[in-house]
């Protein structure tokens, strides 16, 4: 049963697994850019550093803040409903600040509730997972090196060995993580036409008090959205 539809999506209900977002065909030209905006330096080390903690922190608000904008795009919300090819500043890797973040917030905003709850289920079900940080880590080493498989692995090493020791390193990661493979997700069932966008089941979420006021801001759940 159809629960609603925008320019870029179905929302049904099924009665298996609840509401489902079923996404209309993607343009290539946006279909291209989900591998892109993943290839991104996520720094090799063996003990991370209060300053590389930081660092990833960043990287993490600037990846998470990339998927959702272009999720917000793929959901049928293209800036002046028109495409001139991908924009300097969705690609840059340099730290998100300005009027360049507040681009991406702005489109994070306009996610409607059923493709904002993809991200969400990923998110809260990868950071109850015993194995969450084995996930998070190999997906985004793997985006962010995929023809060079030695950084690859060094890169997974080190966003494991992050999870694990610093906890709260996790809920950005885990933001990361979900952003970018819903993006994915959905493209791939775009493919497949008239197919749902796969998501982890949805677990508790973390008490608000407890979550970053970036993350918050970004999944919308903080009052300032």
């Amino acid at each position: 049963m159809e629960i609603g539809s925008c320019p870029g999506y179905v929302a049904r209900l099924d009665p298996q697994r609840g509401p489902v977002v079923c996404p209309e065909p993607v343009p290539p030209e946006l279909g291209a850019i989900v591998p892109l905006i993943q290839q991104i330096g996520w720094p090799l080390w063996a003990e991370p550093g209060l300053r590389i903690r930081r660092e990833v922190a960043e990287i993490c608000r600037l990846q998470a803040a990339r998927g959702l904008t272009l999720l917000s795009w793929l959901a049928g919300r293209l800036p002046g409903n028109t495409w001139l090819g991908v924009p300097e500043w969705l690609t840059v890797t340099t730290r998100l600040a300005g009027p360049r973040q507040e681009r991406m917030y702005e489109a994070a905003r306009e996610l409607t509730e059923p493709v904002r709850g993809l991200v969400v289920a990923n998110w809260s079900w990868v950071l109850a997972n015993p194995h969450g940080g084995q996930v998070v880590a190999s997906y985004l080493a793997s985006g962010a090196y995929p023809e060079d498989g030695y950084a690859a692995a060094h890169s997974a090493m080190a966003l494991l060995r992050l999870w694990d020791r610093h906890p709260v390193s996790r809920q950005p990661l885990a933001l990361a993580w979900a952003a970018s493979r819903t993006t994915a997700d959905w493209c791939a069932a775009a493919e497949l036409r008239d197919a749902p966008v796969f998501t982890y089941p949805r677990a508790e979420l973390p008490p608000v008090q407890t979550v970053r006021p970036w993350v918050a801001r970004l999944l919308g759940l903080s009052p300032l959205t």
